[in-house]
């Protein structure tokens, strides 16, 4: 049975959904007024994943991820570039689905913008209203009322005196509370006029939070059964969505909460403030767009991935071992669920997605193809498959990569290493650099002058 772990619960549960067989899932999108960075590709990638486990598994799935493509962000940029706040935001859409689309990321079911659900967003604003929940500040600001929701911070688990005292909160004038946030924002005289709607409360634009509150409700239904995103937004965004959701409906929202781990360089969070990031762009001029998703599944999606040159070349060579084993390999078949590699891959991501033991099946796979089980190796396809890799033709993958991964100097310093290894009798060390550079297509020959290598 498959388990995940729920951030409201602070535990692993077990997966039942509200509809037997159906399964809603929720994922919060991009904010396009730039170029998507590597934060946005795992939670892109991660969350593939998932829906591509759950259809695997036999769940008929709904996966909606959201656009916001309203926001002061993209407000600003947009003036910035003397270009419409739609022109902005159609361009960098489409460079969202052309980066997702290298990834191999599936497109979701439905993708909604922001400012295509406006009315839902206000009809949830008068119903919070009317339920006791929103306020008008002084500046003409819509707000929620977060003392009114007897169950505020059950997500990030605190009490409302532990965030008001160690978290960083908006204080606007006119608000009831610091926590408050808001939910309309009121029209300023110098914003574009395309992002000014009616309403009851003045000409304004909705908040961020509420977006996905509504979106979601109105796509999903009052209560579905996962909601995913980054781990930044656990709070207060999540938060803020399940106050709204539920001071709203007066039931519950979503069942599980699942929250990807941040992107990480130098042991830092990548963000766009601290100048750390990397857009998916740049790093895919680098590197093979299937060498970026691998990376992003070896680690447990709740982990934190630390981003570098060095990881993402191992994963390249480990990405090319595993091409190693299908050459010869077309076409493709079902998955031999009752064969023991492919029942231990399916306890790995039962239990709450576990990409780095499933990945560890795919390994012992290839050593056993490489070990001449050949039977073995359309199921190693077929079994990485699920996780959207190794579908391309292996000889193809194999000519891309430079010496099947390597470069010239990179070989020269593994066959340099392994002769260190050998005078200092770690032969296990010399053993396993043998083998890495087998993999990779390379043949060493030891003789009285030393080691020469060729390609294979």
């Amino acid at each position: 049975m498959l388990k995940i772990y729920n951030t409201l619960a602070r535990e692993k549960q077990a997966f039942v959904p509200i509809q037997p067989g159906r399964v809603n899932m929720y994922v919060c999108g991009m904010t396009v007024y730039d170029y998507c960075h590597l934060g946005h590709a795992r939670v892109m990638v991660v969350f593939d994943m998932v829906a591509r486990w759950l259809r695997a598994t036999g769940y008929a799935l709904t996966y909606v991820r959201n656009i916001t493509d309203i926001d002061d962000k993209i407000i600003k940029r947009a003036a910035e570039n003397g270009e419409t706040i739609r022109q902005l935001t159609d361009r960098f859409i489409a460079a969202m689905n052309e980066d997702a689309a290298a990834l191999g990321v599936l497109r979701p079911d439905a993708e909604p913008r922001a400012t295509e659900y406006v009315a839902p967003m206000l009809d949830m604003i008068g119903t919070l209203e009317r339920n006791g929940y929103a306020y008008v500040a002084d500046n003409h600001d819509v707000c929620y009322s977060v003392r009114k929701f007897d169950g505020y911070g059950k997500l990030s688990g605190k009490s409302l005196e532990d965030l008001r005292a160690g978290e960083r909160v908006d204080v606007m004038a006119g608000k009831q509370d610091p926590l408050d946030f808001v939910l309309w924002k009121h029209s300023r005289e110098d914003e574009p006029a395309e992002v000014k709607w009616e309403s009851p409360w003045g000409p304004g634009r909705p908040g961020w939070h509420i977006e996905c509150s509504a979106m979601g409700s109105q796509l999903l239904g009052r209560h579905f059964d996962i909601h995913g995103g980054g781990q930044d937004l656990q709070f207060p965004h999540h938060e803020n969505e399940i106050a709204q959701a539920e001071g709203a409906h007066q039931c519950q929202f979503v069942n599980y909460w699942m929250h990807n781990g941040f992107v990480r360089v130098d042991d830092e969070k990548m963000s766009k403030s601290l100048g750390n990031f990397f857009t998916i762009r740049e790093v895919l001029k680098k590197y093979d767009p299937e060498v970026v998703r691998f990376f992003i599944l070896r680690a447990h999606y709740r982990s934190p991935l630390n981003y570098s040159d060095v990881h993402l070349d191992d994963a390249r060579h480990a990405l090319t071992r595993l091409y190693t084993a299908l050459k010869g390999v077309t076409g493709s078949t079902p998955v031999d669920w009752e064969e023991v590699h492919a029942q231990r891959f399916k306890a790995a991501l039962d239990d709450d997605f576990g990409t780095p033991d499933a990945m560890a099946v795919l390994f012992d796979l290839a050593a056993a193809v490489n070990r001449g089980e050949a039977a073995l190796a359309p199921q190693l396809k077929s079994l990485a498959g699920v996780l959207g890799l190794l579908q391309r033709d292996a000889v193809e993958f194999l000519q891309a990569a430079p010496s099947g991964g390597l470069s010239n100097e990179e070989i020269e310093l593994k066959v340099g290493a392994r002769g260190t290894a050998k005078k200092a009798k770690d032969f296990a060390a010399a053993d396993r650099i043998r083998d890495e550079l087998k993999a990779a297509g390379i043949v060493l020959e030891d003789g009285p002058q030393g080691t020469t290598w060729r390609r294979a």
